[in-house]
């Protein structure tokens, strides 16, 4: 298993501040010791629209020269654009398939293999059947994309934050509907703790379709400073044989944090049990 951290807390999404520039998130990781870097498609890391050509070549330069690599992407839901896949609105609804699609390019471009994919939220007003009708269907247009560029859709319930994917049965519901080869899941230990879930019950169900993993505890603090029972996770993740990436998602929820000591601490807890 590779160790992984998400850029958001290093980013403007969804909180403002503190926030760097990709390259100098990307310099403090690989001095932290990660394996890889999650990053995160929004201003000012790697919003796709404002990526020309040249930019693209100098991001994947300074991953090289770093020796990191990118280990998943995800797009920014929410905010201005929305981005929901499960939207009423249909112009919303395509321009959020677009974004994925666009993010997917940028993963085959700087060798990442895995797209991460939040499958919406329940408006009100729209019937919870219709919903999961729209993000079936826009999950399956991004998986075709994806497969075409040799990258993997992991599908995230994200319990805490919206009402459709909620669970791991919901997961395993729209991985069955899609039936793609290249969709798999992940979670996050956040999410399972919103529902008090245990997370090792998500590896054991979840087994060889288990494509990556975000670790969180509570609050979005840093593993090993909350309740989350990671020795026992880990073990569970060796059981299944997963030799993916565990990546840190944490800390972008408020400003008062600091991202380099959240990041090391993490590092360094997972290190000391793997």
């Amino acid at each position: 298993m590779k160790l992984a951290f998400n850029t958001w807390v290093y980013s403007g999404f969804p909180v403002w501040v503190p926030s760097y520039p990709l390259e100098e998130a990307i310099k403090r990781l690989a001095r932290i010791g990660y394996d890889g870097i999650e990053i995160g498609a929004a201003a000012p890391h790697a919003f796709p629209d404002y990526l020309n050509a040249a930019r693209r070549r100098e991001i994947r330069q300074v991953l090289d020269g770093e020796g990191i690599a990118v280990s998943s992407m995800l797009p920014a839901p929410g905010g201005g654009a929305g981005y929901n896949v499960a939207s009423p609105d249909a112009a919303e609804r395509a321009a959020a398939i677009d974004m994925y699609k666009k993010v997917t390019d940028l993963c085959a471009e700087w060798g990442a293999p895995t797209l991460l994919y939040v499958a919406g939220w329940q408006v009100f007003g729209t019937a919870r059947p219709q919903a999961l009708e729209w993000t079936t269907a826009a999950l399956g247009e991004v998986a075709d994309h994806a497969a075409k560029a040799g990258v993997t859709v992991a599908v995230e319930p994200t319990s805490a934050d919206s009402n459709l994917i909620d669970s791991c049965d919901d997961v395993i519901a729209l991985m069955d509907a899609v039936d793609r080869p290249n969709v798999g899941a992940m979670f996050d230990t956040y999410h399972s703790l919103y529902r008090n879930e245990v997370p090792t019950d998500y590896v054991y169900r979840l087994g060889k379709r288990l494509r990556h993993i975000h670790l969180a505890d509570v609050n979005r603090e840093a593993p090993g400073s909350g309740v989350v029972d990671y020795v026992s996770l880990i073990q569970a993740l060796r059981d299944i044989g997963y030799d993916g990436y565990l990546a840190m998602e944490i800390g972008f929820n408020r400003r008062n944090v600091e991202p380099d000591d959240m990041a090391r601490r993490a590092h360094a807890y997972l290190k000391s049990i793997l």
